[in-house]
């Protein structure tokens, strides 16, 4: 067993049964070992939710990069989002452990989530935006998506209209107000 393999598991277990409900017990018992020898890889459940930050923010940053390359404005942004929706629906419990801005000095978390937003920059690039309006921008289309990402993921949208098509049309109705801004 390494680090690695707790980290693996732990994120199989967060999409299962939720990042909040994420426990050392269940890690442990899907490893098939007792909870003590965890801590032989893990500094505790603290660490391993770090961890498992650390790495769902870096796949979130691929996926992101994946969806914006060769796109640009809208289309960047439509695609980005499609992307950011898909992966956390089929990564509910890596998708939540994205949301929290890395801890004060955890240079490598920051340096994950900087390339997440190096991605986003990247495709607002094209609307000259200053940098306080890119921040304010990005925190828009962040808030958005997560928005729409946890409500469809809690089961919000009961009525029998095509939420795909309500996604596509919130996205580029703010990468119109961009235009504007």
């Amino acid at each position: 067993m390494t680090t690695d393999r707790v980290v693996d598991e732990a994120q199989s277990v967060a999409d299962e049964v939720g990042w909040d409900d994420l426990t050392l017990a269940q890690v442990a018992q899907r490893l098939g070992v007792k909870q003590p020898s965890l801590y032989k890889h893990i500094g505790g459940l603290d660490d391993l939710r770090r961890l498992l930050a650390l790495r769902a923010t870096q796949e979130l940053a691929d996926v992101f990069a994946r969806a914006a390359a060769g796109r640009s404005g809208a289309d960047a942004l439509l695609a980005v989002a499609d992307a950011c929706r898909g992966w956390a629906r089929e990564h509910p419990g890596r998708y939540a452990a994205t949301v929290r801005a890395p801890a004060p000095g955890d240079a490598e978390h920051a340096r994950a989530a900087a390339d997440v937003l190096a991605v986003v920059a990247a495709a607002l690039a094209g609307y000259d935006l200053t940098d306080e309006e890119a921040i304010h921008a990005t925190r828009g289309f962040r808030a958005l998506m997560h928005g729409f990402i946890s409500l469809e993921g809690a089961g919000g949208f009961g009525l029998p209209i095509d939420v795909d098509r309500s996604f596509a049309l919130a996205i580029n109705g703010f990468a119109r107000q961009l235009a504007d801004w």
